[in-house]
Formats: structure tokens, sequence, C-alpha cells
């Protein structure tokens, strides 16, 4: 016989979905859409749905032209006419439907750090839309930016997968370049995310500005007077924005290797929707870590 469900603890909760009406989810991504970004937000998007299923979630470009990539300020506009169209539709049809308020969507930068110029134009989009629109902060510092880079630098031979098992790569770096856009604050943000990454892999990491002139090659000649003698430069940042060629140019500048951004890392999917639920004041399971293989 099938044993009777269980109340308490190892009850298995149930699955969380949207709620019915619930703002719009839109992916404020920087700069223009290409083939390469396009995919990147799709995916970060999927991720979000396939963790909170009924979402609605969407894609806004700081630039482009409406008709073809559209534009964070006309993504947040359509979401605002699609609501008002949904209930004059139920009110034609006779329901007794209540007038929608609240915000129409929740606004979530796709940027791992803070990068003041990039946020100054995602507010002045959602200002300029005249839509009740709520903002979140960037996606880090999170532990889970610091799993994504231990990713990215083993998928590049720069580091080793998995600290628990004997083996060694023999291109691992013993000591990480952390590189941010956004000035000061965003190169102190990197610096949290960055202790949590030098727990992870046991070597010294420093954040440095890719936008500071100079910034990166000091902090290589710091790393290697501190004794560290096969340096990696590992992004913090997703990709759309910043020109790949900057980072090209940074680790020449420093004399190493680099790893591929961050990118549509599961994590930054499951990241946007934690900072979309928290904005709403719904919360789904806590968005965990996997083991880096």
């Amino acid at each position: 016989m099938p044993r009777p469900r269980q109340p308490g603890r190892h009850r298995r909760p149930e699955p969380l979905a949207a709620p019915e009406g619930a703002p719009a989810l839109v992916l404020a991504v920087p700069g223009t859409s290409s083939a390469a970004t396009r995919s990147l937000a799709e995916e970060v998007v999927s991720i979000a749905r396939s963790e909170l299923p009924g979402l609605d979630a969407r894609i806004g470009y700081l630039d482009g032209d409406d008709a073809e990539f559209p534009t964070l300020q006309s993504v947040l506009t359509r979401a605002a006419e699609e609501r008002t169209a949904r209930y004059e539709q139920a009110r034609a049809a006779g329901a007794d439907v209540p007038q929608p308020d609240g915000p129409v969507a929740v606004a979530v930068p796709l940027l791992a750090g803070p990068d003041n110029a990039l946020l100054r134009r995602v507010r002045q989009a959602v200002m300029e839309s005249r839509i009740a629109a709520d903002l979140t902060d960037v996606l880090g510092p999170h532990p889970l930016l610091a799993e994504a880079l231990h990713v990215r630098l083993s998928e590049a031979g720069l580091a080793r997968a998995d600290r628990a098992r004997l083996f060694t790569v023999a291109t691992a770096a013993d000591g990480i370049i952390l590189a941010s856009v956004g000035g000061e604050e965003a190169v102190q943000a990197a610096g949290i995310t960055g202790m949590l990454l030098a727990a992870r892999l046991a070597v010294p990491v420093m954040a440095a500005a890719l936008d500071e002139e100079g910034a990166i090659a000091a902090t290589a000649e710091q790393l290697r007077g501190s004794g560290s003698q096969q340096l990696a430069l590992a992004p913090y940042l997703i990709g759309p924005e910043i020109d790949a060629g900057l980072l090209d140019a940074a680790a020449k500048e420093a004399g190493c290797s680099a790893a591929e951004a961050l990118g549509p890392y599961p994590a930054i999917g499951k990241l946007a929707l934690a900072k979309y639920t928290a904005a709403l004041g719904i919360a789904p399971p806590q968005p965990q870590g996997t083991p880096v293989r």
C-alpha cells in the first residue's frame, strides 16, 4: 500500500508558479541586439521561465530599432498596453474584474556589477516609458557568480574544476585578475565576489577596472610581486556590456590568458528571477549552485 502523505517539513513543497496577472519581467540588455546578444538574452529568460512557470519574461535593449529589436522603453510601453487591453476585453465580456494596479513590469538590468553610466540609461528608459515599472539592482555580488567564474576558468583550462579531486591542470593560474567595468564602485563589488572565488580556488584574486587605463597591468604587476607567476583574466561581465576586443587587449596588457565572459550561465537566469520575485515580494526557492565538474 502506498504511504499516506506526510505533513510537516518532509512534505515536498508545491511547485511555485507566477501569480495570475503578475507584472512582466523585462530583461534590460545593454547595447543593441546582435545574434550573439539575442541568443544570450533569450537563454537567460528561458532559464527564468523554467524556474517560474507562467512567467511573462521579455527582452528590451538599451539601443536599437523599435521595429526590429525592441528597445527597453518600447517593451515596457507594450506591456502596459497589453495589460489595459486584457482588462478591457474582460470587462466587455461581462467579467467583474478589478482595475489593474501595481507595477506593469519589473526591469532587471543584465549586469553582474554596478555600472552607473548604463544604469542611468536604464532608469531614463523606464521614466520615459511613463508606465509604472519597478527597477531592480544588478545581479551581483553573489556566490553563484563566483561559481560561474570558476566554471569559465576551468573551461579555459585556467583552474582546476574540483579541488576535492587529486589532479592538477598544467595551465592552472596561481593568480586571478577579476576584470570589471563601471569604475571604482564596480571594482569594489567585483572584489566581494573575488573573495568568494579566491576561497574556491585557494589562489589570490584581485579586481581591476577594464575601463581605467593601466589598471589591469598594475594589478598584474601587483600579483606577480606577491609571488603569482601564472595569471589569468576572469571577466566579471555577462557579455553585452563590453566590446570583446577590450578583453583581448586587457589579456595582452596583463600578459596572460583569459576566460570567457559569464554569458548565459544558468545562475544568471536564476539571479534575474530572484531579483524579480524579491521586487514583488513572492518567494520561490533560493537559487542554488551546482558542483563544478
